[in-house]
């Protein structure tokens, strides 16, 4: 298994469906990537010899955050939005949805899959 920016990619699989397995690399990128590194797009992994994967690694590292670094950088976005008390942040903290979908009906994602329903209001009362 090849190992680039920390992670295992599949040796079975196409090179740009492989790199699309690292995070903050999909299939638009990875073939971008690919076109830099002047890589066939139909090569799999295993087949790359050992020149291209060093091209790879270091196009990867040296113009992409992906990853770790990509994550944090998220979570640390998310805070400041939740540190200068925007909207987005207080949604963020409430976790709900960010974006302006309604969450009347719909949002069970993000909400969890509460399903509350109106009774009559008032509890049963268990006999005796």
């Amino acid at each position: 298994m090849a190992r680039i920016a920390g992670v295992n990619i599949s040796d079975e699989k196409k090179i740009e469906i492989a790199l699309s397995g690292i995070y903050g690399i999909g299939r638009a990128r990875a073939r971008r990537i690919l076109a830099e590194t002047k890589i066939s797009d139909v090569k799999r992994t295993k087949d790359l010899s050992q020149e291209e994967m060093v091209r790879l690694r270091a196009i990867i590292e040296k113009e992409y955050t992906v990853e770790g670094a990509l994550r944090r950088e998220i979570l640390l976005n998310i805070k400041r939005l939740k540190d200068i008390g925007s909207y987005r942040g207080y949604r963020h903290s409430r976790s709900l949805p960010v974006r302006g979908q309604r969450t009347k009906s719909n949002s069970r994602t993000r909400r969890g899959n509460v399903r509350k329903t109106m009774g009559s209001g008032r509890r049963k009362v268990e006999k005796k």
